[in-house]
């Protein structure tokens, strides 16, 4: 090997540690930027108007629906719809009244609707007719995985039954793999549940996707105008 070549070796085993350097610190920082997203309050939630229409009291909630043909997504709603309509009754901002699919298929042709599609006509009339609401809630499950570490993401609307205007909306993904997600849902169980030991709470949030999805639909809900 000539001297020449060895020169430009050299300087390519330089600039193959320099990109490498490069690249950790690029991981470094958007390894940073998760936790710091973790550590953040959810942020995809608009609301308008701030405070809730006092004429708004009573919420037809839809059935919680799926893009796709998912299994996981499909089991994922069956197993926290309950949990998102009691965290909805226990937030008391309005009364709540589940609309059952069989209902909502003879009504308007679909057993469930995200709120992303093109509604048929009389949509929010018909809901109004039937179940004396002001506003309904469109409500969609777009990441359901029940074994640790948990996650699960909520797509939320409110709409004004009459103007069908968007009061409410949000759109957020929780991973109990996340250190600080995992810390409040613990801190929310064990301010819900006093009785439960420690481990006990540890355990569900490890294990229970309805008690995960209990806190995370909790989170969500609390940005909800004020009344």
């Amino acid at each position: 090997m000539n001297r020449h070549t060895a020169k430009k070796i050299r300087a390519g085993n330089r600039r193959c540690r320099f990109v490498r350097a490069c690249g950790w610190l690029v991981a470094g920082v958007l390894f940073g930027s998760v936790i710091q997203a973790a550590d953040s309050q959810p942020e995809n939630v608009f609301a308008w108007p701030p405070v809730l229409p006092p004429e708004l009291q009573r919420v037809a909630v839809l059935p919680l629906a799926a893009e796709g043909p998912d299994a996981n997504l499909s089991d994922g709603c069956e197993a926290l719809q309950p949990a998102l309509f009691d965290e909805l009754v226990r937030t008391e901002k309005f009364e709540t009244v589940a609309v059952r699919p069989e209902n909502l298929r003879a009504s308007s042709g679909r057993a469930t609707w995200t709120g992303t599609e093109k509604l048929p006509k009389g949509f929010f009339e018909s809901l109004r007719r039937e179940y004396g609401c002001d506003a309904v809630l469109f409500c969609e499950l777009t990441v359901y995985h029940a074994y640790a570490p948990l996650a699960i993401g909520w797509r939320l609307k409110l709409a004004d039954a009459r103007t069908h205007k968007i009061i409410w909306a949000a759109d957020e993904v929780f991973d109990a793999g996340q250190p600080a997600v995992s810390r409040k849902a613990w801190q929310f169980w064990q301010n819900r549940d006093q009785s439960a030991a420690k481990a006990e709470i540890r355990w569900r949030l490890a294990n229970s996707p309805r008690q995960f999805g209990g806190y995370t639909a909790a989170e969500l809900l609390n940005r909800l105008p004020v009344r």
